[in-house]
């Protein structure tokens, strides 16, 4: 994430404030290369006539091999040539030597940080300073050192370039993931709370009057409650399933009708034999669409509650708007002994206030005077 920030951050040019690292192809490649050019120069050496200067072969071999170091160190690296390009002017290298941290330029650009390359220039301006002093002739060689480490450097950098944009690709790829992940996550989440908001009401419902079969003088209305729940519940299963599919196409099926939820309510719990007291005008004109959605949900989400653990007395349900925001209250008698054994999955009370406060409202949910409140208070500008 840091790389991917380092770059985002300054997307006109790389920054070289920081040490780079070989990818596993480089490192085997140049492991590869080099293993093969210290095979070549012994073949050589041994395969020669004489085994002529042995110190100038070992200098030779170890400004090769010094090249492995920049897979870890490129400081020490960079070190290990200067120090042979000293020694060097003792077994008559120093050519050797020059050629290859010309090559080594290349590795400098693409490992090292700004310090490292500050200095290794400075460094490879005064090795060849020295050798254009100490050989007169050496002039037109001195060039084409210069020329050699120009384009291993160039070489070097655009080998950085592009390793950084693999690595802002990879980060891209890996917060694409993280993000398609996410709204994985958010859309199944989603699913089951639309599920849990509308199906779970009507099992509710229906749990409720089957426990009221068995008495003859309401199983007819008990049959006709646990008809009607099954047939919401479908019609709000297919409106489920098509607004994760392509969006809701049933017109007809209301999500967010206040006036409607209440009587929907109302109906459900008088017939399981609570008054219920009604205020406030859920049509008031004032009432915005969202805050009207979401009071649909916790009128619903508190006539499941109330079907399954209210006890015995009436059910307020008070809605109190003004001009600057809308307050629901919804009042049930707290019951003395957990009344039936109905279906719950305990999530209802976090829904609600999720609902409510993701609209910039306020929820509370408490025991008051004997009575269990549901409150929900939400702006109406």
């Amino acid at each position: 994430m840091a790389i991917s920030q380092s770059i985002q951050s300054n997307p006109g040019g790389l920054r070289l404030a920081r040490d780079e690292v070989l990818n596993r192809l480089e490192r085997i490649v140049m492991l590869v290369v080099i293993g093969g050019v210290i095979a070549l120069d012994t073949f050589t050496y041994i395969s020669s006539s004489s085994f002529a200067n042995p110190i100038a072969f070992l200098t030779s071999s170890a400004a090769t091999a010094s090249f492995a170091l920049f897979l870890w160190r490129p400081w020490v690296a960079s070190a290990s040539l200067a120090v042979l390009f000293a020694l060097s002017f003792a077994t008559s290298t120093q050519f050797n030597v020059i050629v290859a941290a010309a090559i080594a330029a290349g590795l400098v650009m693409r490992l090292g940080r700004t310090a490292l390359i500050a200095s290794y220039a400075g460094f490879f301006l005064v090795a060849t300073a020295i050798i254009a002093y100490t050989d007169g002739g050496a002039t037109v060689n001195v060039g084409i050192y210069l020329v050699i480490a120009t384009v291993s450097g160039a070489i070097g950098f655009a080998l950085r370039v592009a390793s950084a944009r693999g690595h802002r690709l990879e980060q891209q790829l890996v917060i694409q993931a993280e993000q398609e992940k996410e709204a994985v996550l958010a859309e199944r989440r989603w699913i089951a709370g639309e599920l849990h908001d509308s199906i779970a009401h009507h099992l509710t419902v229906v749990a409720l009057h089957v426990q009221m079969l068995d008495d003859p003088t309401i199983s007819k209305d008990s049959q006709e409650a646990i008809r009607s729940a099954a047939k919401k519940a479908m019609a709000d299963l297919r409106f489920v399933i098509e607004l994760a599919d392509d969006g809701p196409r049933a017109s007809a099926v209301q999500t967010g009708d206040l006036a409607e939820a209440i009587d929907e309510a109302r109906s459900e719990i008088e017939s399981a034999g609570h008054a219920v007291v009604s205020s406030g005008d859920p049509s008031d004109e004032r009432l915005p669409r969202v805050a009207e959605i979401v009071l649909a949900r916790i009128v619903r989400e508190s006539a499941t509650n109330i079907l399954k653990h209210a006890g015995h007395g009436a059910v307020h349900i008070d809605l109190d708007v003004d001009d600057e925001a809308a307050a629901l209250s919804i009042r049930s008698p707290l019951p003395a002994t957990p009344r039936r054994d109905l279906p719950s999955s305990g999530t209802g009370l976090n829904r609600m206030a999720e609902r409510v406060i993701g609209a910039s409202g306020a929820f509370s949910a408490q025991a008051v005077d004997g009575d269990w409140q549901v409150s929900a208070k939400l702006p109406i500008t």
